[in-house]
């Protein structure tokens, strides 16, 4: 099998109802490797692989929970017997990042109504912060490790257009590609994520808290067998698809006034993406201005305090873990309901505050 390039050209795919044990059963007894999970916050594809044998798992509720199958079992599948359950394709590498067209609306999401946290990858819970995805171009995950301790991650990079991660609440340990040792993110600090760089979580506090925003909404999650980090090269300039890597320190960043009003820290997107995304924290202006905006994105999340958000006609009471994406062109205004409020914005592009009313 080992020498057969035509064989492992063929892929063999397998339906399960229990994707967790699936993967569990052919890592640990079967012996392959993961090489690809999709989507991360609810895995519905693995791709896992062995000398010879490409595997494809797919969730699904009426098939067995967990396939008894064995390296035997795949390679006679892959030699043409056929075996029940069990489909065997022309393998499809894939590679392509692809952009579904957005589809704007005003999506307010509710910590206090009762989404709760689904099982996503490596033992991480995601409560997903817009159900509709904004027509599949745009996710923003509200991230939890509950238990705290060692992460079960690995190597891995994502094949996505922007992604950011900004700590909420608790610390988590991380390694970045030529970023030098591991390091601690805690609440306030952020990294961008370019397209395609390899990391690893390493570490967190019982009750981590993160918010990950990604475009596109769907994206593949690869697994590097073969980079170890911390690598020996440290490079802060490297680009990955036009993006440098940012690690922002809220210990070591000023407040500075905002436009149009209030104060802010920003998170340095603008400057490393040239201008496709944003992010700041900000504190708002009491006035809570009227403004509009043309952007792909503005995604706000309340960190702390109560607000009171209008959208034309409707007005809604926003509080800590709440969050909400303004549709372009709408009349939106979002003041502090008491002073302290302090909100995430993510913004794609990043000067979208040109649209005033």
């Amino acid at each position: 099998m080992e020498g057969d390039p035509g064989r492992s050209q063929m892929q063999v795919v397998v339906g399960c109802a229990d994707l967790d044990g699936a993967i569990d059963h052919f890592v640990s007894t079967v012996g392959l490797r993961l090489d690809r999970i999709s989507p991360a916050d609810d895995p519905r594809e693995v791709d896992l692989s062995g000398p010879g044998v490409s595997l494809r798992l797919r969730r699904d509720p009426d098939a067995a929970q967990v396939p008894s199958l064995g390296r035997e079992d795949l390679e006679r599948a892959v030699a043409g017997s056929p075996l029940p359950g069990v489909e065997v394709v022309l393998r499809q590498p894939r590679r392509e990042l692809h952009m579904p067209p957005l589809k704007p609306a005003l999506v307010v999401s509710r910590a206090r109504d009762g989404a709760g946290f689904g099982a996503g990858r490596a033992g991480m819970g995601y409560r997903d912060l817009i159900p509709d995805r904004l027509g599949g171009r745009f996710i923003a995950s509200h991230i939890r490790i509950a238990e705290g301790g060692d992460v079960a991650d690995y190597v891995h990079h994502h094949l996505v257009r922007f992604q950011m991660i900004f700590c909420y609440r608790g610390w988590v340990r991380v390694v970045y590609e030529d970023q030098g040792p591991p390091f601690v993110l805690e609440p306030g600090d952020c990294v961008l994520q370019p397209p395609g760089i390899r990391h690893r979580v390493l570490e967190s506090s019982p009750g981590l808290e993160v918010i990950e925003l990604s475009c596109p909404a769907e994206h593949d999650t690869f697994v590097d067998h073969d980079l170890q980090l911390p690598t020996a090269s440290v490079d802060h300039e490297r680009e990955w698809r036009g993006q440098r890597f940012v690690r922002h320190v809220a210990a070591e960043a000023a407040w500075e006034p905002a436009a149009p009003g209030g104060l802010q820290r920003d998170l340095g997107i603008g400057a490393a993406t040239g201008g496709l995304a944003g992010a700041r924290v900000l504190r708002l202006d009491p006035r809570g201005q009227p403004m509009r905006h043309q952007a792909e994105l503005l995604f706000r999340f309340v960190l702390d305090g109560q607000v009171e958000l209008t959208v034309g006609e409707r007005t809604v009471q926003l509080r800590g873990a709440d969050s909400v994406v303004i549709p372009p062109a709408e009349l939106f205004a979002m003041a502090p309901a008491a002073p302290g409020a302090v909100i995430l914005e993510v913004s794609l592009p990043e000067d979208w505050r040109q649209a005033r009313a």
